[in-house]
């Protein structure tokens, strides 16, 4: 049976296709850091509902946003189904994980947990929509309110983004099939 291969749709802003979600990660963050990420989400979030347009002077950089972050979602995505087999290498608890604030104990443990949470809350559609909302609204000359709750999905978002970057610093290994039959015995 031939497997459906996702489309990230990475070429445009990484310059190549990228067909495994860690490798759109790589790109991700090779583009731009976690916190360059997290201030655009958050100024372009403050920019809905003003008559004020986000970054006015260059709105194209507002496109290349999306279509980084839609990408971003994909592969997340994809993260959370691969979490059966993989796992994200042990670290001991002691790192800083100040920077990572928006992820509970639990979640700094298994980030894979943060995917599945995530696209259990909301669907892959629901997060699209809320990007196009937040690039409608932050672009709009006029003054409106959004058509559907953007706070749940902001949150995943950022709970994704840190997830994320955990996951590409501490790294992945496969698990083992005698690791798998001990987790479902247990």
């Amino acid at each position: 049976m031939k497997k459906n291969k996702t489309a990230f749709d990475t070429r445009f802003w990484a310059g190549f296709v990228a067909e495994d979600p860690f490798k759109v990660l790589d790109a991700f963050f090779d583009f731009a850091d976690l916190d360059d990420y997290k201030q655009q989400l958050n100024e372009a979030l403050r920019y809905t509902g003003t008559s004020k347009v986000y970054e006015q002077d260059n709105p194209a950089s507002v496109f290349v946003f999306y279509t980084v972050l839609s990408s971003f979602l994909k592969a997340c995505y994809c993260l959370g189904e691969k979490s059966k087999k993989w796992k994200v290498k042990a670290s001991s608890l002691s790192e800083i994980v100040a920077q990572l604030s928006s992820l509970t104990k639990e979640e700094y443990e298994n980030p894979f947990r943060v995917f599945q949470k995530a696209f259990d809350e909301k669907t892959a559609e629901a997060f699209e929509f809320f990007l196009r909302e937040i690039v409608r609204l932050s672009l709009s000359p006029q003054a409106e309110d959004a058509d559907a709750d953007l706070t749940t999905c902001y949150i995943q978002v950022i709970k994704m983004l840190d997830a994320a970057e955990l996951i590409r610093e501490r790294g992945v290994e496969k698990i083992r099939k005698r690791d798998q039959m001990a987790a479902l015995t247990a």
